[in-house]
C-alpha cells in the first residue's frame, strides 16, 4: 500500500485562514480532511493509501483517527518526515505533501515523490 506523508505545518500554513490563532485545531481540521484520501487517493497516487500526518510544535498531541495516523515529531517535523521516508524507501511507493523546497530535496534523495499542498486542499 502506498504511503502518503503530509507535512502538517506546511500544508496548514499554505492557507491564510487564521490557523495561527489555534495551530492544534488547524491540524485537527487537516487530519479530518485527510481521512477521505485514505480510500480515494490523491492526484497521481490512487487509493487506498496509508496516510500519515506529521505535526510539530503547538500541534503536537493531535490524536490519530481511523484512516489517518498522526505522528508528533519529537523535534523537527522535516527530520521526522525524512526518517519516515527513509524507513519506507524501496519497500513501497511514498508520496510526500509539502511545498518546502529543502524538504522536497531531502525526501526525493530517498526515492519519494512529492506533491504540493493543493493535492489535499478542499
Amino acid at each position: 500500500m502506498p504511503l502518503l506523508v503530509v507535512d502538517g505545518a506546511n500544508v496548514v500554513g499554505s492557507v491564510p485562514d487564521g490557523w495561527w490563532r489555534d495551530r492544534r485545531a488547524a491540524a485537527e481540521r487537516l487530519r479530518d480532511r485527510l481521512v477521505a484520501y485514505a480510500e480515494s487517493g490523491v492526484p497521481g497516487c490512487p487509493g487506498p493509501l496509508e496516510v500519515v500526518l506529521v505535526v510539530e510544535g503547538a500541534a503536537r498531541g493531535v490524536e490519530s483517527v481511523p484512516g489517518v495516523r498522526v505522528e508528533s515529531a519529537p523535534g523537527s517535523g522535516d527530520d521526522h518526515i525524512v526518517e519516515l521516508v527513509r524507513q519506507a524507501a524501496g519497500a513501497r511507493p511514498v508520496l510526500v505533501v509539502t511545498a518546502d523546497r529543502e524538504l522536497r530535496r531531502r525526501v526525493t534523495a530517498h526515492g519519494a515523490d512529492v506533491t504540493g499542498p493543493r493535492a489535499v486542499r478542499p
